[in-house]
């Protein structure tokens, strides 16, 4: 069984790429700790180092049994160390469906760049002029993740 949401893909803080010109993570976040997650057997290569920011609004992403959880990813010297989880989904936009993931830095060890509720991050291979503004129909496994009603305000 799969959850299914339509999203509006929004700009994020230009961290996980980048592009932030105050981030301390000049390389950008995923970079970064890609070579972390390969240790503990998740290969990012096949995915931009970058997330796509997209808000399934009035739906918030849960999740249950995220196909990977690692904790106590000690990544940077800035913070301490965070735990992360990935969901697997598909990602269709224009007739053509890619793979990627769910991207989901735990809140209580994430010390800074907080995401709303209801926008996701995801990991996807290059999608030619995504730009913001876009409508995406994100799929993840009921296995793994809930789509539930954002909470109000």
């Amino acid at each position: 069984m799969t959850h299914h949401a339509k999203g509006v893909v929004v700009a994020g803080h230009g961290v996980a790429s980048g592009r932030a010109g105050d981030s301390p993570f000049g390389g950008g976040t995923i970079a970064l700790q890609a070579p972390h997650f390969a240790a503990r057997g998740l290969d990012l290569s096949p995915f931009v180092p970058a997330t796509v920011n997209l808000d399934i609004a009035p739906h918030r992403l849960v999740p249950t049994r995220p196909r990977w959880t690692f904790a106590d990813v000690a990544w940077t010297d800035v913070h301490g160390p965070e735990t992360f989880s990935f969901v697997e989904c598909t990602v269709r936009r224009d007739g053509r469906t890619v793979a990627g993931l769910v991207y989901v830095p735990h809140p209580e060890t994430k010390p800074m760049h907080h995401q709303p509720s209801t926008v996701i991050e995801l990991l996807l291979p290059r999608l030619p002029e995504l730009a913001a503004g876009e409508v995406l129909e994100v799929t993840v496994d009921a296995d793994q993740a809930d789509l539930a009603a954002a909470p109000e305000g």
